[in-house]
């Protein structure tokens, strides 16, 4: 009888140790057509093995890319995508680069700066009207996010004229939402993705049980 613990350690477990095998197997067929055409076989049987990698982008090539993986990078075949190199697994990433100058306010971070900087530059007008009291009401639910317990909306005007250097403004008769209304409408939408979640959860939890239950079957 062969135990698990004599046999060679999975290297991605998800396809199974019979795809494993074949693609030894592979790797010792001579002739180079044959691999190939083996390979392409075998690239199909791992996308029916781990369905869900068929939900990422390029997924035909990631699946060549295990392949090559598994084969520790020693298949010799005709890929239609570039053979990856095993210097990959330990190659460091670059380091980030980051932009100068951080945000006067950072509860409202840079892309509102750049909405405000937009909005200078607009001609006087109702539609300049709309922009500036758009931007306000953005950085109202910013703050919020922020400091759950209250803002005034003078403050909030405060921080606008500061950011635009005192070249914006709301007008008399604007008002901005209520504190209560986009609290409200804050946990709504946090309840809808947390709802999503347990959604999409069930059905990766059902995907995965349907996945294992079919990798025993093959593999027994």
């Amino acid at each position: 009888m062969e135990y698990n613990s004599t046999r060679d350690k999975l290297i991605i477990p998800e396809y199974g140790r019979n795809v494993q095998k074949l693609i030894k197997f592979t790797m010792d067929m001579k002739d180079r057509d044959e691999r190939t055409r083996m390979a392409h076989l075998i690239v199909s049987i791992m996308a029916q093995m781990n369905p869900t990698v068929k939900e990422t982008s390029d997924y035909k090539r990631k699946l060549w890319d295990h392949m090559y993986f598994i084969s520790d990078f020693k298949l010799e075949v005709d890929s239609p995508y570039p053979k990856p190199s095993a210097d990959i697994l330990t190659e460091k990433p670059k380091p980030l680069g980051y932009k100068e100058g951080d945000p006067k306010f950072r509860h409202y971070g840079k892309n509102v700066e750049k909405l405000i900087k937009a909005a200078v530059d607009f001609e006087d007008g109702e539609v300049k009207d709309a922009l500036v009291m758009t931007i306000a009401n953005h950085m109202k639910k910013a703050y919020l996010a922020w400091n759950r317990e209250s803002v005034s909306d003078e403050l909030i005007e405060d921080h606008l004229k500061s950011l635009s250097g005192g070249r914006l403004e709301l007008k008399e008769d604007q008002q901005l939402n209520s504190t209560s209304d986009i609290l409200a409408k804050t946990r709504k939408k946090k309840f809808v993705k947390k709802e999503q979640h347990h959604q999409q959860r069930g059905r990766r939890d059902h995907q995965q049980n349907s996945n294992y239950n079919r990798r025993r079957r093959i593999n027994n």
